[in-house]
């Protein structure tokens, strides 16, 4: 059977972690895709040389259907749209906040608290440093409430050599939350 994941790209730095796993998820998986207004932002300034939305988008276009942040009444919102879980990729402490608030103002937030409710996969990826404390207990919070924080903190045993390695041992460890196959990184003992 067919994975159905959610994807959200948040307007934290590191949107090539999101635009990668966006990428290779779509190989393998339905995809419902929301990018925030931040997101937009930030690839205005990180966007080109390999992060580039569009194209993704493009090449995978039967397997990704983008939802507009601002219709909490998409699929996601509810707990009957079927789906295996949500990746926030990169999950700004704005979208933390919110998430651990309990506040569904867009449809990251509300998708985010239904995957929670409905006991399914929810892993954010933080993309910030340092951690103040209301980072850190927003941080707690959300993992108290069953999601699983996987920070951007990309692994050096594999030797990377370029960034584009670097993201991929994230994006990697992403993947294998939802159990999706891939060949990103060597993993350690191989």
């Amino acid at each position: 059977m067919t994975k159905r994941i959610v994807v959200s790209i948040t307007g934290a730095s590191g949107v090539a972690y999101g635009v990668r796993l966006l990428d290779v998820v779509a190989t393998q998986a339905l995809v419902s895709l929301v990018v925030t207004q931040g997101a937009r932002k930030v690839l205005e300034t990180e966007g080109g040389d390999g992060v580039d939305l569009d194209a993704v988008i493009d090449r995978h276009q039967d397997r990704i259907t983008v939802l507009d942040d601002s219709n909490i009444a998409a699929g996601p919102a509810s707990g009957s749209y079927p789906t295996d879980g949500m990746v926030v990729i990169p999950c700004s402490m704005d979208t933390l906040a919110a998430i651990a608030s309990g506040s569904s103002r867009r449809l990251t937030h509300r998708a985010a608290h239904v995957t929670l409710k409905e006991g399914r996969k929810l892993v954010l990826v933080p993309r910030e440093t340092p951690l103040n404390i209301i980072f850190i207990e927003n941080l707690l919070r959300v993992a108290r409430a069953g999601a699983t924080v996987l920070p951007a903190s990309p692994g050096f045993y594999h030797k990377p050599k370029t960034i584009v390695e670097l993201v991929d041992f994230v994006v990697g460890k992403a993947l294998d939350q939802f159990g999706i196959s891939h060949d990103l990184y060597r993993r350690w003992g191989s």
